[in-house]
Parts: structure tokens; C-alpha cells; sequence
């Protein structure tokens, strides 16, 4: 008989630690979950499914005014109603918690309402109890972070942003990553005015530079009013709102500022600042290719150990870990090269491989291919809205290192392409495989002039 309570504890019920506790009780582990706010962690809650589906309610604007080109009227203007979006997301997010429990109980998974502190290298206290466990899990992910100016009481972070009482008719969002960008674009097509501030020239540092010029032409011809190279100095209360003032001299008056200034990892409590657990530069854990912090009976994965910041790559390190821990065999460690992303502002951007500028960094010369066009849909639709399409090509072996979108659906549409780019395929194969017509999708295998060398 085991001297331990469980084989695996874990702490923190999100994507990854979900997949994990699923996982190792299906080898025969005997697990416990500890979660003290909500199942499903920040991807169900307060990430990317509430997101998403703001996202798709914000599009609604668009495809009214284009639906006129293609003989639709409506005998008066559609009307959005704030309350009625955040309700049916409040009902969505509940039945997904209720999934997420019954996925554990069916799994026999033993769930605990507690936020869980680490003890030692094998016990936690999950509110009254002390458990030992062979292994512990952290899986808890990661917090909004917020910067120190005079009146940050007043912002909203990205936990917060989805249950306002009342729609900002202005809006201003803080940052220059995803969270930023795609929560500018969402109340923008909502019908706030938006603000989008940021430090820097210019956002989503780490994407393709083109990519990134492309989306900031394309956020402004649809009315978002993007201010770079500024930051916020301090907010004001108002009557009737905020007043916000720039480090450029500006002032804006919005009803509501989104601080997506980042996020750190979710460790306070966990009773780690009491142990000698090595951590990395950024304050997050350092992992092995075992999941095995310095402290080898205590793992962590997800974005507790700073890697991207995405839930299939929390689910992808949770099957692995259990494969290295509970498995028959030892797998390969984790390729975290060419894993595909979107950022669902408007229009939507996906990705998968090497930007252009990294791919000069690493080869010594590419073929860079492009097609800029606006799409069919909006030759009735009266829309100015472009779509960017984008293939860089490493000259000496014809293998395409990266593929970069900007338009509509650009996610479901990479998805494909990061299947090809990630087995390695060439611009010959490409060329060879017989588009779809009419899509837009097409133009990734039709391309055939080089943009530039």
C-alpha cells in the first residue's frame, strides 16, 4: 500500500491541470484536484471562450452594414443590448464549469473547493485538511498584472472586463499584446469609442512586422483610435467618467480603461516563497523537460513555467507530463517550434512558424510571397476591408518556415496551414496542391511571384 495519500495532487484546475489529473487517473494514479475559484481556469472564465464569443458579437456590426450590398434592409437600425451578451455568456460559462466537473467525477478524480499551500516536497493543506502526495502539480497560471500610476484604482483588468453593469460608450485599452488589441477591436465593433494605448511604436511585439502594419491600417480604417509611443500618467475621477492623461500631453475622457498590461504567474500562497524552488529570470518556475521543478516531486506546466502563454500548449505539456510520470514509456520531449496562434481582433490575425524578420535572422536568404487583396465578399459589400496573406520560404531547401494571415477567419484558416508548415512541406507542395475556388484560402497555394528576396 502506497504511504501516500495520492499518487499525483494538483493544484489548480485549468486547461492544463484538468488534462493532467484526467489523464494520469486513466493510467490508474490516484488523483485530487485543488481549485478555489472556478473550473475551467482562465481560458473558460476569463479568457479566451468569453472572449471569443465577444468577439463574435462585435463582427454582428459589420455583417449588418455588409448584408445592405447583397439586398438586405432593416426598417430600423439593429440595437445592442450589453446585458443580454454578458447574461448568455454568464449561462455558456456556468454549463462549461459543469462540464469540467463531471469530466473529473467521471475520471474519478477527487475534487477539493480549496486554494491548496504547499507544505513539502510531498504534503499540501487544502483548507482543513493535510494530504501527501507522491507528485504535486502546479498548474495555477497566470494573474493580470496592473502598473503603479496615481488613479490605477480606477482600471479594470482582464478578469474584470467581462462583467461591467454598465457598456463603456468609451472605451480605452492599456497594452500592446493580444488582451489589448483584441478587447480595442471588440468594444470598437460594439460601438464604444476606442482608445488603444501603448508604450511603444507599434503593437504585438514578436509578430511579423508587416503583419502588425497590416493590422494597425486595417483597426483604424474601422475607427479604433490607436495611440503609440505614450503610456497613461494618471487617471482621473470624473463627472461622467475617467479622465486619462498620456505622457504625450494628451487627455482623454473615456468610461472605462482595460489594463492588459500582462500577466504573472498565479504563485501567491502556494507556499513556494517558503522552499528553495528555483525560478527563472521572469519570476516563473523553472521546469525540466520532465515538468520537474528544482524540487523534483513538485512539477508545474502551463504558464507558470513562462512558456507560451497558450492553452493547447498547457494541454500538450499536461498529456506529456503524465506520459513521463504514469507512462510506459519515455516520449520525446515537447517541440514547442511552429505552434500556430490568432489574435482575434478585427480583422482576425493567425500565425504559425518564423516572422520574416526572424526567418533572415536564420537563413541566409528567403523567398518572401504575398497577396494584399480585398476579398470577394466585399465587392458587394462596399467594405474596405483587406485581407493580408503571407508565406516565407527558406530559399536553400524550398520549405516553407512560416505563414502569416490577416482577415476574416485567419485562425480557422492557419490551423490548416500549420499542419503543412509543421511537417516540413515546400513551396513546391504548396504550388502542387489545387486551391479551393472560390475562397480566400486559395491565394496560399496560388501564390507564385516573389515579393522579395
Amino acid at each position: 500500500m502506497s504511504e501516500f495519500d495520492y499518487d499525483l495532487f494538483v493544484i489548480g484546475a485549468g486547461s492544463g491541470g484538468v488534462r493532467a489529473a484526467r489523464t494520469a487517473a486513466a493510467t490508474g494514479a490516484r488523483v485530487a484536484v485543488a481549485e478555489d475559484r472556478y473550473l475551467g481556469g482562465t481560458c473558460v472564465n476569463v479568457g479566451c471562450v468569453p472572449k471569443k464569443l465577444y468577439s463574435y458579437a462585435a463582427h454582428f456590426h459589420d455583417a449588418f452594414e455588409d448584408s445592405t450590398g447583397f439586398g438586405w434592409s432593416f426598417s430600423e437600425a439593429p440595437r445592442f443590448d450589453w446585458a443580454a451578451l454578458r447574461d448568455n455568456k454568464i449561462e455558456e460559462i456556468k454549463r462549461l464549469n459543469g462540464i469540467y466537473g463531471r469530466l473529473l467525477d467521471n475520471a474519478g478524480v477527487t475534487l477539493l473547493n480549496a486554494r491548496a499551500k504547499i507544505l513539502d516536497a510531498h504534503r499540501v493543506q487544502a483548507g482543513d485538511q493535510t494530504i501527501s502526495a507522491e507528485k504535486i502539480l502546479v498548474a495555477t497560471g497566470g494573474w493580470p498584472w496592473v502598473p503603479d500610476f496615481p488613479g490605477n484604482e480606477y482600471v479594470l483588468d482582464s478578469n474584470q472586463i467581462f462583467d461591467l453593469d454598465h457598456f463603456p460608450k468609451r472605451f480605452l485599452a492599456l497594452g500592446g499584446g493580444y488582451i489589448s488589441v483584441e478587447f480595442a477591436s471588440i468594444f470598437n465593433g460594439l460601438g464604444s469609442e476606442a482608445h488603444l494605448v501603448y508604450r511603444g511604436e507599434l503593437f504585438l511585439r514578436g509578430f511579423d512586422r508587416e503583419v502588425r502594419e497590416f493590422t494597425r491600417d486595417e483597426m483604424q480604417k474601422k475607427g479604433v483610435n490607436l495611440h503609440f509611443e505614450t503610456n497613461i500618467e494618471s487617471i482621473e475621477k470624473v463627472e461622467g467618467g475617467l479622465r486619462v492623461s498620456l505622457t504625450n500631453g494628451e487627455t482623454l475622457e473615456v468610461d472605462a480603461v482595460l489594463a492588459a498590461t500582462g500577466r504573472k504567474p498565479h504563485l501567491a500562497g502556494l507556499g513556494l516563497d517558503d522552499m528553495d524552488i528555483e525560478l527563472n529570470p521572469n519570476g516563473t518556475l523553472r521546469v525540466n523537460e520532465r515538468y520537474e521543478t528544482s524540487i523534483p516531486s513538485i512539477l508545474a506546466l502551463g504558464d507558470v513555467t513562462g512558456g507560451p502563454e497558450l492553452t493547447p500548449v498547457a494541454l500538450a505539456e499536461a498529456m506529456h507530463m503524465v506520459q513521463h510520470h504514469f507512462g510506459d514509456a519515455t516520449p520525446r520531449p515537447l517541440n514547442y517550434d511552429n505552434i500556430a496562434t490568432a489574435v482575434f481582433c478585427h480583422p482576425n490575425i493567425g500565425t504559425v512558424g518564423l516572422s520574416e524578420e526572424e526567418a533572415r535572422e536564420r537563413f541566409e536568404q528567403v523567398r518572401i510571397y504575398t497577396a494584399d487583396f480585398r476579398a470577394m465578399k466585399h465587392t458587394l459589400s462596399g467594405s474596405e476591408e483587406r485581407c493580408l496573406m503571407k508565406l516565407v520560404v527558406d530559399d536553400a531547401s524550398d520549405r516553407v518556415v512560416g505563414a502569416h494571415m490577416v482577415g476574416e477567419e485567419a485562425g480557422e484558416v492557419i490551423q490548416g496551414i500549420a499542419i503543412a508548415v509543421r511537417a516540413g512541406l515546400t513551396k513546391t507542395d504548396f504550388d502542387a496542391t489545387v486551391g479551393i475556388h472560390p475562397t480566400g484560402a486559395e491565394e496560399f497555394v496560388t501564390m507564385r511571384s516573389i515579393t522579395r528576396r
